[in-house]
């Protein structure tokens, strides 16, 4: 691994930067403003918004989430020319070390069908396909 790696807490310095990294990662979609989500991240448990840093540069993101019964995880990202050198596994295992200090005992995410890579990768780091049927609704 790389020397210069290490893995904080956001800050508000960073939107602009985290902002930058989803696009050029293509994780953004049209019907989501990214500072919203970071707002709305920051209002709550912000505690468990990380950024992961190579030499002062961010170069990936996760958001974990806790409500008492699952924890979730959400935009977990890391720079496309930094792919499959261990970064993404380990922003995961810090997220699920500060999930286990709240007592999570199950993580949950979604993962869009369109994206067939990373599916392959939940796996390789430990996660299963849960046999349930996704549902969602817009509230606004």
């Amino acid at each position: 691994m790389t020397s210069g790696f290490s893995i904080r807490i956001y800050n508000a310095s960073d939107q602009a930067e985290v902002i930058a990294l989803w696009k050029q990662s293509k994780l953004l979609v049209a019907w989501n403003d990214p500072a919203i989500d970071i707002e709305r991240k920051t209002d709550f448990q912000p505690e468990l918004f990380f950024v992961a840093t190579l030499s002062g540069k961010i170069v990936g993101t996760v958001m974990a989430g806790y409500e008492g019964h699952r924890g979730w995880i959400n935009f977990l990202c890391v720079a496309p020319d930094l792919r499959f050198k261990g970064y993404g596994k380990r922003l995961m295992l810090h997220a699920e070390e500060e999930l286990k200090k709240l007592g999570c005992l199950k993580i949950n995410l979604q993962v869009r069908s369109s994206n067939k890579g990373v599916a392959a990768f939940y796996e390789r780091i430990g996660f299963s396909r849960d046999d349930v049927i996704p549902f969602g609704k817009r509230l606004k």
